[in-house]
This record gives C-alpha cells, structure tokens and sequence, in this order.
C-alpha cells in the first residue's frame, strides 16, 4: 500500500527560514541528484543501518508489483555513508514530491570526513508508514527487485546504480552488496536458460 507524505512533510518547518541547510542522501539521492545544490561532500550519520525494506509503488515499482527501495534502521554503533548536498529551502517541494511515498524529513547530525558535523536533513521511511515491507533475506529481495518496474525504471537498475555510487566512495554496505550478487545470478541463471531455450527451439537436422 502507498502512503503520500507530502502535506505532512510540509508541515515541518524546522529548516525553511535558514538560508541553506544540508541534506543527507544514503539512497538514490546519492547517485541521482535532479535538484539544485550548492555544494555535495561525502557524508555519514551514526546509529542508523541502510536496508531494502521500503516498497516502491511509484517510482521502481508498482502498486500491483512494488519494487524495494532502501530506508534507514535504528541500529546503534551503526554507521551509514552517503552523500550529503548543501541545498536551499526552495528544493523542499521537490523533494517532498520524489520521497513522498512513506518518507518523513527528520533533522540529524550529518558528519563529514574532515570531522565537522552539522545539524541537516534527512529523508526516512518508518515500520509505521503503509508502504513499509520489513525484512527479508537478501535473495527474496533479489528476487523482488529482479521482477519490478516503475515509471522510474527497473528497479535493478536502482540497486546496481546505489551499488556502484557505494564502491566509488570507497565505502563497504555488506547488505546492499550481497543483494546485488543474487541479483546477478539471477540474471546468469535466466541467461543460461535463456540459451537451453534457444537451442531447444532450433530445428532438428
């Protein structure tokens, strides 16, 4: 079930007279920033685990077939990296728009690799929010990735693209990786019989 969040998030107002704040993006926001932004650091947050237990029914799914997006856990002495960007108020309803199927804004403390640590904001889907699918084994979620698609695109694509953004900033994510190996033989699985069903299907001499 989806769960449009937008009006709440409009009610949090915490941010919207500053003249620029950070936002903390662990998820597709790291690789695919369609906003303006005026600065974009590598960041991390303390005490939250990133994992695939949001559903997407409208961007990498749909309702009928939703796909698994990434959201944060509590997960004390647990560290998340990601890719903070130094934004204006102005991008709140865009914002508010690509994350509103189950995504609050929260404040938190943002950390950066020369140590500096401001107060930002933070996008995160709650076990209370309708479209919150919980946990699985990472091949079940392999598996549900491999089948979905939204007005976004395969949802894989989502995985294998947060994937590679992880890897490019020198950051290890043993959940998103081990998802993303079943995913890949899945794919050499229907390959292989993909190729037994071609060749069954040539003519006989």
């Amino acid at each position: 079930m989806s769960d449009n969040t937008i009006a709440r998030n409009k009610s949090m107002t915490r941010f919207d007279q500053h003249d620029s704040v950070w936002l903390f993006g662990y998820g597709s926001l790291i690789f695919k920033a369609d906003f303006p932004f005026i600065e974009r650091r590598p960041a991390h947050i303390v005490g939250w685990s990133r994992r695939f237990w949001q559903g997407s029914h409208d961007h990498r799914g749909t309702v009928q077939a939703p796909g698994r997006v990434v959201t944060l856990i509590r997960d004390e002495g647990a560290t998340c990296a990601g890719m903070a960007y130094l934004i204006t108020p102005e991008v709140f309803g865009h914002l508010d728009y690509r994350e509103k199927n189950g995504y609050l804004r929260l404040a938190t403390d943002i950390l950066f690799e020369d140590g500096s640590c401001t107060e930002g904001l933070i996008y995160i889907a709650t076990e209370e929010n309708a479209a919150f699918l919980g946990p699985a084994s990472e091949r079940d979620i392999a598996r549900q990735i491999a089948g979905a698609e939204g007005p976004s695109g395969r949802n894989a694509d989502y995985l294998l693209g947060l994937a590679v953004a992880l890897r490019e900033l020198g950051k290890d994510d043993p959940h998103v990786f081990e998802i993303e190996r079943h995913l890949q033989l899945l794919d050499e699985m229907n390959a292989e019989n993909d190729k037994g069903k071609d060749a069954a299907d040539m003519p006989h001499p």
